[in-house]
């Protein structure tokens, strides 16, 4: 209730007044008192004494309590965000991530999209203040999450994605349009896409060349990571017999991958394994730290509402428990 600092603090003095004042009606109280002599007063020690007798001194604690809490009411009690310098990325991210049928091949643990998806979490789990987007594509391309804040949200997205939720392809120059289309009206300071796939492009209306000249056009700026191992990766294949493994050329366009990031200003990777998957994620959270200042202001919420209805309301018990139930008659 009493927040994290006073508007009015020098109205806080006047609780000094609050000891005096009850001295002053213990003193006048003194004055009031009607001396009688007796020769005895032990008749009077057995004599219970009633509630009303118990109660004769709270219409003074009343005022007083009352008093405090008016004076608390003056001084203004307010909350308080927090109000710092910090400093913040001031990077837009989207995320681009192929989940055609190729995906599943298992030369990464558990499979390409499976330590796609693990490795994405961590580096997500790495930035902080940064808006973040993900975009899946196959054979077309659509928004899994548009740019946010809110990483747990975005993780619980990137949990659903798995081959299979759209047409098979891949559509890369389609992903880079999309991705784009999130970043182009973006006041970051930054804007950066991460593709990471493991084909050619073969599907969309847009080749991947022309999508990268549109990026370029934006400012925005994409890392490139081809994932495969290098030759043959084994392969599911469903069978009568179940679940078998054949292996498959690994079919990667780096030539293309790698203009697409010179034409960028970014860079092109080459993921062959788990570890070398993280480590290229490492590099581009290294490479995508543009710090800048940015002061937080303080935002105040006043609460002397509750100590001004408090204080009206001891104040008003007061009154009205002197004036009837504990009258007093000189």
């Amino acid at each position: 209730m009493l927040g994290d600092r006073f508007a009015n603090p020098e109205f806080l003095w006047l609780l000094i007044l609050i000891p005096l004042a009850a001295y002053y009606f213990w003193w006048r109280r003194r004055q009031m008192v009607t001396e009688l002599q007796f020769s005895s007063l032990q008749p009077f020690e057995k004599i219970p004494k009633t509630l009303r007798e118990q109660l004769r001194h709270s219409p003074v604690a009343l005022r007083l309590m009352g008093l405090v809490c008016l004076i608390v009411a003056l001084a203004r009690p307010q909350s308080v965000s927090s109000r710092q310098n910090v400093s913040t990325e001031g990077i837009d991210i989207v995320l681009l991530l192929d989940v055609s049928g190729s995906m599943v091949a298992e030369d990464f643990t558990p499979n390409r999209i499976g330590a796609a998806r693990q490795v994405a979490e961590d580096f997500i789990d790495g930035r902080q203040n940064d808006r973040i987007g993900l975009v899946i594509f196959s054979g077309v391309s659509f928004t899994q999450c548009p740019l946010t804040t809110d990483y747990t949200v975005l993780k619980n997205l990137l949990h659903q994605v798995k081959n299979g939720m759209v047409v098979d392809g891949t559509a890369i120059g389609m992903a880079i349009a999309n991705g784009v289309n999130r970043l182009k009206d973006s006041k970051a300071k930054s804007k950066v896409m991460i593709l990471l796939t493991d084909g050619v492009n073969n599907r969309g209306e847009i080749d991947p060349i022309t999508a990268a000249k549109i990026a370029a056009t934006y400012g925005v700026r994409i890392y490139t990571v081809g994932v495969g191992a290098k030759g043959e990766a084994p392969y599911p294949v469903q069978t009568p017999f179940g679940i078998r493994r054949q292996l498959i050329p690994v079919d990667l366009d780096e030539k293309g991958l790698s203009a697409i990031a010179d034409m960028t200003g970014g860079k092109y990777f080459r993921a062959t394994d788990n570890e070398k998957l993280k480590a290229i994620y490492k590099e581009i959270d290294k490479l995508e730290r543009t710090r800048i200042e940015v002061t937080a202001y303080k935002r105040y919420t006043d609460l002397f509402n509750t100590w001004l209805m408090l204080g009206f309301a001891l104040v008003l018990l007061e009154v009205s428990v002197a004036s009837t139930v504990l009258r007093k008659i000189p």
